[in-house]
Protein backbone atom coordinates (compact mmCIF):
# COMPACT_ATOMS: atom_id res chain seq x y z
CA UNK A 1 0.00 0.00 0.00
CA UNK A 2 1.64 3.24 -0.83
CA UNK A 3 1.73 5.58 2.24
CA UNK A 4 0.04 9.34 2.55
CA UNK A 5 2.31 12.04 3.45
CA UNK A 6 -0.38 13.50 5.65
CA UNK A 7 -1.99 12.04 8.75
CA UNK A 8 -5.81 12.02 7.34
CA UNK A 9 -5.41 12.67 3.54
CA UNK A 10 -6.00 9.94 1.47
CA UNK A 11 -3.66 8.07 -0.57
CA UNK A 12 -3.55 8.35 -4.10
CA UNK A 13 -4.64 12.25 -3.67
CA UNK A 14 -8.14 11.76 -2.91
CA UNK A 15 -10.43 14.31 -1.88
CA UNK A 16 -12.16 13.85 1.12
CA UNK A 17 -13.16 17.48 1.99
CA UNK A 18 -16.75 16.91 0.61
CA UNK A 19 -17.49 14.09 3.54
CA UNK A 20 -16.08 16.29 6.13
CA UNK A 21 -17.84 19.31 5.11
CA UNK A 22 -20.97 17.07 5.46
CA UNK A 23 -19.92 15.90 9.02
CA UNK A 24 -19.68 19.39 10.17
CA UNK A 25 -16.24 19.89 10.51
CA UNK A 26 -14.11 23.31 10.85
CA UNK A 27 -12.23 22.56 7.17
CA UNK A 28 -9.60 25.17 7.26
CA UNK A 29 -8.54 24.67 10.56
CA UNK A 30 -8.77 20.57 9.75
CA UNK A 31 -6.61 21.17 7.22
CA UNK A 32 -3.92 22.65 9.82
CA UNK A 33 -4.15 19.99 11.68
CA UNK A 34 -3.61 17.15 9.40
CA UNK A 35 -0.39 19.52 7.94
CA UNK A 36 0.91 19.36 11.63
CA UNK A 37 0.02 16.15 12.37
CA UNK A 38 1.68 14.49 9.02
CA UNK A 39 4.70 16.58 10.22
CA UNK A 40 5.30 15.39 13.45
CA UNK A 41 4.51 11.73 12.72
CA UNK A 42 7.27 11.93 9.99
CA UNK A 43 9.48 13.48 12.18
CA UNK A 44 8.59 10.65 15.10
CA UNK A 45 7.88 7.96 13.12
CA UNK A 46 9.49 7.75 9.51
CA UNK A 47 12.88 8.30 11.21
CA UNK A 48 13.26 5.32 12.89
CA UNK A 49 15.49 2.75 11.62
CA UNK A 50 15.36 -0.82 10.53
CA UNK A 51 11.51 -0.73 11.39
CA UNK A 52 9.51 -4.10 10.67
CA UNK A 53 7.76 -4.03 7.13
CA UNK A 54 4.64 -4.97 8.71
CA UNK A 55 4.16 -1.54 9.75
CA UNK A 56 3.54 -0.59 6.84
CA UNK A 57 -0.03 -1.49 7.31
CA UNK A 58 -0.13 0.87 10.92
CA UNK A 59 1.31 3.94 8.52
CA UNK A 60 -1.25 3.49 6.07
CA UNK A 61 -3.85 3.71 8.41
CA UNK A 62 -2.56 6.74 10.67
CA UNK A 63 -2.57 8.14 7.21
CA UNK A 64 -6.29 7.15 6.36
CA UNK A 65 -7.70 7.96 10.09
CA UNK A 66 -9.64 11.16 8.71
CA UNK A 67 -9.84 10.08 5.36
CA UNK A 68 -11.05 5.84 4.51
CA UNK A 69 -11.72 5.31 7.64
CA UNK A 70 -14.47 7.67 8.05
CA UNK A 71 -15.23 7.14 4.75
CA UNK A 72 -16.18 3.41 5.68
CA UNK A 73 -17.92 4.14 8.85
CA UNK A 74 -20.29 6.35 7.20
CA UNK A 75 -20.73 3.15 4.61
CA UNK A 76 -21.30 1.20 7.56
CA UNK A 77 -24.07 3.64 8.64
CA UNK A 78 -25.46 3.53 5.33
CA UNK A 79 -26.41 -0.09 5.96
CA UNK A 80 -28.11 0.49 9.38
CA UNK A 81 -25.53 0.36 11.21
CA UNK A 82 -24.04 2.32 14.23
CA UNK A 83 -21.12 4.06 15.29
CA UNK A 84 -20.07 4.47 19.03
CA UNK A 85 -17.52 6.33 20.39
CA UNK A 86 -15.84 6.10 23.49
CA UNK A 87 -13.12 7.25 25.46
CA UNK A 88 -12.02 4.62 27.63
CA UNK A 89 -11.43 0.73 27.82
CA UNK A 90 -14.26 0.04 30.41
CA UNK A 91 -16.77 0.49 27.67
CA UNK A 92 -17.74 -3.22 26.76
CA UNK A 93 -17.07 -3.58 23.01
CA UNK A 94 -18.36 -7.18 22.58
CA UNK A 95 -21.97 -5.86 23.09
CA UNK A 96 -21.44 -2.94 20.44
CA UNK A 97 -20.05 -5.98 18.31
CA UNK A 98 -22.42 -8.27 18.79
CA UNK A 99 -25.49 -5.75 16.88
CA UNK A 100 -22.94 -5.08 14.22
CA UNK A 101 -21.92 -2.01 15.25
CA UNK A 102 -18.73 -0.18 15.38
CA UNK A 103 -16.58 0.75 18.33
CA UNK A 104 -14.10 3.96 17.52
CA UNK A 105 -12.03 5.59 20.37
CA UNK A 106 -11.93 9.24 20.05
CA UNK A 107 -9.72 12.29 19.42
CA UNK A 108 -8.17 13.09 22.75
CA UNK A 109 -4.65 13.03 22.30
CA UNK A 110 -3.46 16.62 21.37
CA UNK A 111 -3.74 20.08 22.40
CA UNK A 112 -6.41 21.28 19.86
CA UNK A 113 -9.71 23.71 20.52
CA UNK A 114 -8.14 25.25 24.09
CA UNK A 115 -9.50 28.30 23.33
CA UNK A 116 -13.06 26.56 22.95
CA UNK A 117 -12.45 24.27 25.42
CA UNK A 118 -11.78 26.47 28.07
CA UNK A 119 -15.00 28.64 27.50
CA UNK A 120 -17.00 25.68 29.22
CA UNK A 121 -13.95 24.21 31.50
CA UNK A 122 -11.68 25.38 34.13
CA UNK A 123 -8.15 25.89 33.03
CA UNK A 124 -6.29 23.41 35.50
CA UNK A 125 -8.25 20.46 33.62
CA UNK A 126 -6.18 17.46 32.57
CA UNK A 127 -4.96 17.69 28.90
CA UNK A 128 -6.81 15.07 27.91
CA UNK A 129 -10.28 15.91 29.05
CA UNK A 130 -9.88 19.46 27.36
CA UNK A 131 -8.47 17.78 24.25
CA UNK A 132 -11.93 15.82 23.36
CA UNK A 133 -13.58 18.99 24.31
CA UNK A 134 -11.81 21.34 22.24
CA UNK A 135 -11.99 18.46 18.94
CA UNK A 136 -15.67 18.84 19.50
CA UNK A 137 -16.12 22.16 20.01
CA UNK A 138 -13.48 23.53 17.67
CA UNK A 139 -15.02 21.18 14.44
CA UNK A 140 -11.58 18.85 14.08
CA UNK A 141 -12.72 15.56 14.78
CA UNK A 142 -14.65 13.62 12.31
CA UNK A 143 -15.18 10.31 14.66
CA UNK A 144 -17.12 11.97 17.15
CA UNK A 145 -18.70 13.37 14.26
CA UNK A 146 -19.99 10.28 12.68
CA UNK A 147 -20.60 8.65 16.11
CA UNK A 148 -24.32 7.74 16.77
CA UNK A 149 -23.61 7.93 20.04
CA UNK A 150 -20.73 8.56 22.89
CA UNK A 151 -20.25 6.75 25.69
CA UNK A 152 -18.47 7.85 28.87
CA UNK A 153 -18.05 6.35 31.90
CA UNK A 154 -16.83 7.43 35.50
CA UNK A 155 -13.23 6.70 35.83
CA UNK A 156 -12.65 10.70 37.65
CA UNK A 157 -14.49 13.37 38.64
CA UNK A 158 -12.98 15.73 35.88
CA UNK A 159 -14.46 13.24 32.90
CA UNK A 160 -18.01 12.65 34.65
CA UNK A 161 -18.45 16.59 34.63
CA UNK A 162 -16.78 17.31 31.68
CA UNK A 163 -19.91 14.86 30.24
CA UNK A 164 -22.47 16.52 31.45
CA UNK A 165 -21.44 19.14 29.11
CA UNK A 166 -20.47 17.40 26.56
CA UNK A 167 -23.87 16.20 26.34
CA UNK A 168 -25.28 19.54 25.51
CA UNK A 169 -23.60 19.31 22.11
CA UNK A 170 -23.18 15.44 21.66
CA UNK A 171 -25.96 12.53 23.14
CA UNK A 172 -23.10 10.96 25.87
CA UNK A 173 -24.45 8.29 27.82
CA UNK A 174 -22.29 7.39 30.66
CA UNK A 175 -21.73 4.42 32.67
CA UNK A 176 -20.73 4.01 36.47
CA UNK A 177 -17.61 2.73 37.15
CA UNK A 178 -17.40 0.86 41.02
CA UNK A 179 -14.58 3.06 43.14
CA UNK A 180 -13.88 -0.45 44.80
CA UNK A 181 -14.15 -4.37 44.01
CA UNK A 182 -16.17 -5.71 46.24
CA UNK A 183 -19.13 -7.99 46.19
CA UNK A 184 -21.42 -5.05 46.40
CA UNK A 185 -19.65 -3.27 43.49
CA UNK A 186 -19.47 -5.99 41.37
CA UNK A 187 -23.32 -6.13 41.58
CA UNK A 188 -23.41 -2.38 40.87
CA UNK A 189 -21.13 -2.78 37.69
CA UNK A 190 -23.00 -6.16 36.10
CA UNK A 191 -26.13 -4.03 36.70
CA UNK A 192 -24.57 -1.01 34.42
CA UNK A 193 -23.40 -3.83 31.78
CA UNK A 194 -26.86 -4.74 31.44
CA UNK A 195 -27.99 -1.16 31.49
CA UNK A 196 -25.66 -0.60 28.39
CA UNK A 197 -26.97 -3.60 26.55
CA UNK A 198 -30.61 -2.39 26.89
CA UNK A 199 -29.33 0.77 25.40
CA UNK A 200 -27.41 -0.60 22.88
CA UNK A 201 -30.47 -2.66 21.77
CA UNK A 202 -32.96 0.48 21.72
CA UNK A 203 -29.93 2.47 19.98
CA UNK A 204 -29.62 0.02 17.07
CA UNK A 205 -33.56 -1.91 16.68
CA UNK A 206 -31.74 -4.98 17.53
CA UNK A 207 -31.45 -7.80 19.98
CA UNK A 208 -28.26 -9.22 21.94
CA UNK A 209 -28.79 -12.86 21.16
CA UNK A 210 -26.52 -15.75 22.87
CA UNK A 211 -25.30 -16.61 19.15
CA UNK A 212 -24.34 -12.55 18.20
CA UNK A 213 -22.84 -12.02 21.47
CA UNK A 214 -20.49 -15.00 21.35
CA UNK A 215 -19.57 -13.66 17.94
CA UNK A 216 -18.98 -10.21 19.60
CA UNK A 217 -16.83 -11.72 22.35
CA UNK A 218 -14.82 -13.68 19.98
CA UNK A 219 -14.20 -10.72 18.16
CA UNK A 220 -12.61 -8.66 20.86
CA UNK A 221 -10.89 -11.39 22.24
CA UNK A 222 -9.11 -12.35 19.24
CA UNK A 223 -7.79 -8.56 18.71
CA UNK A 224 -6.71 -8.86 22.41
CA UNK A 225 -4.89 -11.98 21.89
CA UNK A 226 -3.32 -10.59 18.81
CA UNK A 227 -2.07 -7.72 21.31
CA UNK A 228 -0.79 -10.22 24.05
CA UNK A 229 1.23 -11.73 21.02
CA UNK A 230 2.98 -8.64 20.30
CA UNK A 231 3.75 -7.78 23.90
CA UNK A 232 5.14 -11.37 24.34
CA UNK A 233 7.50 -10.94 21.75
CA UNK A 234 9.01 -7.58 22.67
CA UNK A 235 10.49 -9.31 26.16
CA UNK A 236 13.59 -10.36 23.36
CA UNK A 237 16.97 -9.15 23.85
CA UNK A 238 17.02 -7.15 21.64
CA UNK A 239 13.93 -6.28 21.19
CA UNK A 240 12.50 -6.58 17.75
CA UNK A 241 10.24 -3.64 17.23
CA UNK A 242 10.38 -0.17 18.68
CA UNK A 243 8.49 0.93 21.66
CA UNK A 244 6.91 4.00 19.89
CA UNK A 245 6.03 1.28 17.28
CA UNK A 246 4.07 -1.15 19.02
CA UNK A 247 2.36 1.84 21.13
CA UNK A 248 1.05 2.69 17.68
CA UNK A 249 -0.12 -0.59 17.02
CA UNK A 250 -1.97 -0.18 20.29
CA UNK A 251 -3.58 3.25 19.59
CA UNK A 252 -4.87 1.90 16.33
CA UNK A 253 -6.19 -0.57 18.12
CA UNK A 254 -8.98 1.63 19.10
CA UNK A 255 -10.04 3.12 15.52
CA UNK A 256 -9.49 0.51 12.72
CA UNK A 257 -11.74 -2.36 11.82
CA UNK A 258 -11.46 -5.26 14.34
CA UNK A 259 -10.81 -8.30 12.04
CA UNK A 260 -8.90 -6.31 9.87
CA UNK A 261 -6.68 -5.47 12.51
CA UNK A 262 -6.12 -8.17 14.26
CA UNK A 263 -5.16 -9.72 10.80
CA UNK A 264 -2.07 -6.93 10.17
CA UNK A 265 -0.60 -7.61 14.21
CA UNK A 266 -0.91 -10.89 13.79
CA UNK A 267 0.91 -10.46 10.39
CA UNK A 268 3.57 -8.16 12.04
CA UNK A 269 4.24 -10.88 14.84
CA UNK A 270 5.09 -13.67 12.01
CA UNK A 271 7.66 -10.88 11.31
CA UNK A 272 8.65 -10.70 14.51
CA UNK A 273 9.42 -13.69 15.08
CA UNK A 274 10.97 -13.83 12.12
CA UNK A 275 13.33 -11.32 13.25
CA UNK A 276 14.23 -12.96 16.91
CA UNK A 277 15.43 -16.16 15.56
CA UNK A 278 17.25 -14.24 13.07
CA UNK A 279 18.79 -12.31 16.26
CA UNK A 280 17.46 -8.63 14.58
CA UNK A 281 16.61 -6.21 16.91
CA UNK A 282 15.83 -2.45 17.05
CA UNK A 283 18.36 -1.69 19.54
CA UNK A 284 21.77 -3.37 20.69
CA UNK A 285 22.02 -5.41 23.27
CA UNK A 286 22.43 -3.58 26.80
CA UNK A 287 20.29 -0.48 25.61
CA UNK A 288 18.19 -0.01 29.01
CA UNK A 289 14.91 -1.37 29.02
CA UNK A 290 12.50 1.01 29.86
CA UNK A 291 8.72 0.27 31.18
CA UNK A 292 6.11 3.38 30.90
CA UNK A 293 3.44 3.08 33.62
CA UNK A 294 0.73 5.49 34.39
CA UNK A 295 -1.93 7.72 31.95
CA UNK A 296 -3.06 6.50 28.81
CA UNK A 297 -1.58 7.92 25.55
CA UNK A 298 -4.14 8.47 22.77
CA UNK A 299 -3.17 9.43 19.65
CA UNK A 300 -1.14 11.60 18.60
CA UNK A 301 0.68 11.98 21.87
CA UNK A 302 4.12 10.12 21.24
CA UNK A 303 6.08 12.63 23.05
CA UNK A 304 7.17 10.46 26.21
CA UNK A 305 8.37 7.48 24.64
CA UNK A 306 9.96 9.50 21.57
CA UNK A 307 11.97 11.41 24.05
CA UNK A 308 13.27 8.20 26.01
CA UNK A 309 14.23 6.57 22.30
CA UNK A 310 15.89 9.43 21.16
CA UNK A 311 17.90 9.61 24.21
CA UNK A 312 19.58 5.92 24.47
CA UNK A 313 16.41 3.53 25.74
CA UNK A 314 14.10 1.39 24.53
CA UNK A 315 10.32 1.32 25.67
CA UNK A 316 9.63 -2.79 25.96
CA UNK A 317 5.74 -2.36 27.39
CA UNK A 318 3.31 0.30 28.50
CA UNK A 319 1.36 -0.33 31.94
CA UNK A 320 -1.38 1.75 30.78
CA UNK A 321 -4.66 1.76 29.14
CA UNK A 322 -3.05 2.05 26.01
CA UNK A 323 -1.37 -1.19 26.88
CA UNK A 324 -1.06 -3.73 28.99
CA UNK A 325 -4.12 -2.64 31.12
CA UNK A 326 -6.79 -2.96 27.84
CA UNK A 327 -5.53 -6.03 26.38
CA UNK A 328 -4.09 -8.49 29.32
CA UNK A 329 -7.54 -10.23 30.56
CA UNK A 330 -9.90 -11.83 28.25
CA UNK A 331 -13.87 -12.55 28.08
CA UNK A 332 -14.23 -16.46 29.08
CA UNK A 333 -16.10 -17.78 25.95
CA UNK A 334 -17.92 -20.44 27.77
CA UNK A 335 -21.12 -19.12 28.49
CA UNK A 336 -24.37 -20.76 27.03
CA UNK A 337 -26.64 -18.04 28.26
CA UNK A 338 -26.81 -14.55 28.16
CA UNK A 339 -27.04 -14.39 32.26
CA UNK A 340 -23.40 -16.25 31.87
CA UNK A 341 -21.71 -14.12 29.23
CA UNK A 342 -22.78 -10.95 31.26
CA UNK A 343 -21.35 -12.52 34.08
CA UNK A 344 -17.79 -13.44 31.93
CA UNK A 345 -18.12 -9.71 30.75
CA UNK A 346 -18.83 -8.34 34.34
CA UNK A 347 -15.28 -10.51 35.63
CA UNK A 348 -13.41 -9.37 32.86
CA UNK A 349 -13.93 -5.38 32.96
CA UNK A 350 -13.39 -5.54 36.91
CA UNK A 351 -9.93 -6.89 36.43
CA UNK A 352 -9.15 -3.72 34.63
CA UNK A 353 -6.93 -2.19 37.32
CA UNK A 354 -7.50 1.40 36.73
CA UNK A 355 -5.87 4.36 39.15
CA UNK A 356 -10.01 5.35 39.76
CA UNK A 357 -9.94 2.32 42.56
CA UNK A 358 -8.95 2.21 46.04
CA UNK A 359 -7.62 0.29 47.06
CA UNK A 360 -5.55 -0.85 43.80
CA UNK A 361 -2.92 -3.11 44.90
CA UNK A 362 -3.76 -5.22 41.28
CA UNK A 363 -2.24 -2.37 39.59
CA UNK A 364 0.92 -1.96 41.67
CA UNK A 365 0.92 -6.16 41.51
CA UNK A 366 1.02 -5.91 37.90
CA UNK A 367 3.78 -3.47 37.46
CA UNK A 368 6.41 -5.55 39.31
CA UNK A 369 5.14 -8.30 37.32
CA UNK A 370 6.07 -6.58 34.06
CA UNK A 371 8.98 -5.52 35.20
CA UNK A 372 10.43 -8.51 36.07
CA UNK A 373 9.01 -10.30 32.78
CA UNK A 374 10.07 -7.83 30.63
CA UNK A 375 13.45 -7.12 32.42
CA UNK A 376 13.03 -3.35 32.53
CA UNK A 377 16.03 -1.48 33.95
CA UNK A 378 13.48 1.57 34.89
CA UNK A 379 10.27 2.38 35.17
CA UNK A 380 8.62 5.93 33.72
CA UNK A 381 5.84 6.95 35.33
CA UNK A 382 3.77 9.27 33.31
CA UNK A 383 0.91 10.88 34.45
CA UNK A 384 -1.24 13.79 32.60
CA UNK A 385 -1.35 16.78 34.47
CA UNK A 386 -4.01 17.42 36.85
CA UNK A 387 -4.93 13.69 36.28
CA UNK A 388 -4.91 13.10 40.22
CA UNK A 389 -5.44 9.65 40.25
CA UNK A 390 -2.51 8.55 38.62
CA UNK A 391 -0.22 11.46 40.03
CA UNK A 392 -1.29 10.67 43.35
CA UNK A 393 -1.11 6.71 43.24
CA UNK A 394 2.61 7.45 41.54
CA UNK A 395 3.99 7.62 45.08
CA UNK A 396 3.14 3.84 45.94
CA UNK A 397 4.14 2.36 42.58
CA UNK A 398 7.93 4.16 43.30
CA UNK A 399 7.64 2.93 46.84
CA UNK A 400 6.67 -0.76 45.78
CA UNK A 401 9.58 -0.66 43.49
CA UNK A 402 12.23 0.97 45.36
CA UNK A 403 11.70 -2.48 47.37
CA UNK A 404 12.59 -4.28 44.23
CA UNK A 405 15.56 -2.34 43.16
CA UNK A 406 14.08 -0.58 40.17
CA UNK A 407 14.56 3.50 39.48
CA UNK A 408 11.86 4.96 38.95
CA UNK A 409 11.11 8.92 37.17
CA UNK A 410 8.00 10.69 37.84
CA UNK A 411 6.90 12.22 34.96
CA UNK A 412 3.78 14.93 34.43
CA UNK A 413 3.29 16.34 31.65
CA UNK A 414 0.40 17.98 29.07
CA UNK A 415 0.23 17.20 25.62
CA UNK A 416 2.22 20.33 24.38
CA UNK A 417 5.99 20.51 23.17
CA UNK A 418 6.81 23.50 25.36
CA UNK A 419 8.48 21.27 28.11
CA UNK A 420 10.62 18.91 25.65
CA UNK A 421 13.63 20.47 26.31
CA UNK A 422 13.47 20.13 29.94
CA UNK A 423 11.73 16.22 29.80
CA UNK A 424 14.93 14.72 27.36
CA UNK A 425 17.36 16.63 30.21
CA UNK A 426 15.32 14.71 33.04
CA UNK A 427 15.18 11.58 31.11
CA UNK A 428 18.72 11.49 29.86
CA UNK A 429 19.65 11.73 33.50
CA UNK A 430 17.52 9.67 35.00
CA UNK A 431 18.84 6.77 32.27
CA UNK A 432 22.66 7.79 33.46
CA UNK A 433 21.20 6.58 36.34
CA UNK A 434 20.06 3.05 35.35
CA UNK A 435 22.93 2.30 33.17
CA UNK A 436 24.86 2.40 36.37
Amino acid sequence: MEKSDRVGSASGGKDYRPMWKELGLNLEAHDQLLNVLGQAYKDIYMKQENRPKGMQYLDFVISEAHGLRIEELMETKKKGNKVVGTFCVYVPEELILAVGGTCVGLCAGAEIGIDEAEKVLPRNTCALIKSFMGFKLAGLCPYIQASDLVVGETTCDGKKKAYEILNDYKETYVMEIPQMKTERDRTLWRGEIVQFKEKVEQLTGRNITVENLRQGIKIANDKRLALQRLSRLRKATPPPISGLDALLVNQIAFYDDPLRFTKSVNDLCDELEDRIKKGIGVTKNGTPRILVSGSPMAVPNWKVPYIIETSGAIVVAEESCVGERSTRDLVKEDGNTLDEMIDAITDRYMKIDCACFTPNLERIDHILELAKEFKVDGVVHYSIQFCTPYTVEAHKVEKALQQKGIPMLKIETDYGMEDMGQLKTRIEAFLEIVKK
